[in-house]
């Protein structure tokens, strides 16, 4: 039974890393060959877009698109972790945030800004994840860098005690860039209303094209016998819908999948490209940033 070549759309649970999920895939498609695009801490549920077979080498373009989540910040109590699986640090009560003083906050957070990342990111210092550093008890200074947050929406309000301490509870909306961390939003609306936050409850609503109405629930695809009866976006159609397209002629096709270059249908594109071939198959991502046009990466017919 040969494995699926294409992407998987799962509804993360929670509990579950990443890499648990992609464990779990291996053994449902029957492949090694499985990779994500872009992880989702423990805490977090929702989309999780899986890579399988030929399909893991689209995943370096799809770790670049915009995600979207359903969030509930805690205002009142930061943590070490700026969630909920870390100790609190501080509380401070949060019954004197009016509406009007968080939405003033909210507004300052949304737009092109500069975010420090949450100290237990996965970025790397020194070769060493960061969270690693800090759970060995060191102190991490991370850089700030720039994120676009093109939403960030209060949803509704919820007031609650926490350890005897006023906190609010706030739901929201969020739509950003590839690299925000929306831990470090929750921490950094508690520091403009000096009260702290930390985040609750995360659930990934899309990454890219791809929506919780795509998603497929584990267990579901665990009761799935048959590696070919499992539910992929085929190779083709999953670039086709993520990426803008191009149609290639007949020898153009044949340029591209022998890594030539070809002319740049529309010169300074910034994105990638798919490339088809006029049977409808995936030849090539390719960057047209020049005049000519050129592979990120070439796949071979299957």
């Amino acid at each position: 039974m040969p494995a699926p070549d294409g992407l998987l759309v799962v509804d993360k649970p929670a509990g579950w890393t990443s890499h648990d999920v992609v464990g779990r895939a291996r053994r449902i498609c029957g492949t090694r060959k499985v990779g994500h695009a872009g992880t989702l801490d423990p805490m977090a549920t929702g989309v999780l877009v899986l890579g399988i077979g030929r399909a893991t080498r689209l995943l370096t373009f799809l770790v670049g698109c915009d995600k979207e989540y359903t969030a509930t910040i805690r205002l009142g109590q930061g943590t070490v972790t700026d969630d909920a699986e870390g100790e609190v640090t501080a509380s401070t009560p949060a019954d004197a945030v009016t509406d009007d003083r968080l939405r003033a906050a909210v507004a300052v957070l949304t737009g092109d800004i500069s975010q420090v990342p949450s100290a237990v990111s996965a970025i790397k210092i020194k070769g060493e994840r960061s969270y690693h550093r800090v759970r060995a008890g060191e102190d991490v200074d991370l850089p700030a860098r720039p994120v676009t947050v093109s939403r960030f929406e209060v949803l509704a309000t919820h007031p609650a005690q926490a350890g005897g301490t006023p906190v609010l509870d706030v739901d929201v909306v969020v739509e950003v860039s590839s690299g925000t961390y929306v831990r470090a939003l929750a921490r950094d609306l508690g520091a403009a209303l000096g009260v702290g936050g930390h985040l609750t409850a995360l659930r990934r609503t899309r990454v890219g094209a791809f929506t919780l109405g795509q998603a497929h629930d584990l267990d579901a695809l665990t009761a799935v016998a048959d590696p070919e009866q499992v539910p992929v976006v085929p190779l083709a159609d999953a670039a086709r819908g993520a990426f803008a397209a191009r149609e290639l002629s007949e020898s153009e096709a044949t340029a591209v999948g022998y890594g030539q270059r070809v002319a740049s249908a529309e010169p300074g594109r910034g994105e990638p490209v798919a490339a088809f071939s006029p049977d409808g198959r995936l030849v090539a991502m390719l960057d047209e940033s020049g005049a000519r046009a050129r592979a990120h990466v070439v796949f071979a017919p299957s």
